[in-house]
């Protein structure tokens, strides 16, 4: 079972980034996915999830409006469109597997910074 996050990095505020997570040992397709970050000093918290089907989704009240969660079951792709990003979306982000605990994979940095 493993995942690899990637698409982080420096953007301005107000810009964009989307981050893709590459899967792979496990039947993706099946499982719900989702999005969790950990800002320093601060505790993990769920971003986005998006049900097995792709059709439904969850945010948090901070990014609603502004991200989307997404998926491609064919090819074992979870995405996250951050779109209006502002200094405190700064954070690792991170796409467990089933069975990994949130916040344990090794996420992709996004810094939001002018």
């Amino acid at each position: 079972v493993q995942v690899t996050e990637s698409g982080g990095g420096l953007v301005q505020p107000g810009g964009s980034l989307r981050l893709s997570c590459a899967a792979s040992g496990f039947s993706f397709s099946t499982y719900s996915m989702g999005w969790y970050r950990r800002a320093p000093g601060k505790e993990c918290e769920m971003v986005a999830a998006v049900r097995s089907a792709g059709y439904s989704t969850s945010y948090a009240d901070s990014v609603k409006g502004r991200f989307t969660i997404s998926r491609d079951n064919a090819n074992a792709i979870l995405f996250l469109q951050m779109n209006n990003l502002k200094p405190e979306d700064s954070a690792v982000y991170y796409c467990p597997p089933p069975g990994v605990r949130p916040c344990g994979t090794q996420g992709t940095q996004v810094t939001v910074s002018s």
